[in-house]
């Protein structure tokens, strides 16, 4: 027998992680795992690791070259990524 207040478990899950505040989190595993996308195969490959704490943007690169060349363009990527994740995701990018 079904009961009438059922609901998709897909909706119990978003409502619960909006309550716990994970829908930022959520997002910023998605750009770990969308940073080859968005900025193409070279430069993933000469990624080390990558963070976010408190808005800033940490990314550990292999080649000064690419470092220089990713802090010429710093203000497009924070804009391409928050683009990409619907909202201010970052508000700084540093190059470890």
């Amino acid at each position: 027998m079904r009961r009438n207040n059922t609901e998709p478990l897909k909706h119990v899950l978003k409502r619960f992680v909006q309550a716990i505040g994970g829908e930022h989190k959520i997002k910023e595993i998605q750009l770990k795992r969308n940073w080859e996308e968005l900025m193409g195969k070279n430069i993933a490959e000469q990624t080390e690791y990558m963070y976010i704490k408190r808005g800033v943007f940490y990314i550990k690169l292999r080649s000064s070259v690419v470092k220089h060349e990713l802090l010429m363009m710093k203000t497009e990527i924070i804009e391409r990524i928050n683009s990409d994740a619907g909202e201010t995701l970052i508000n700084d990018l540093v190059f470890l």
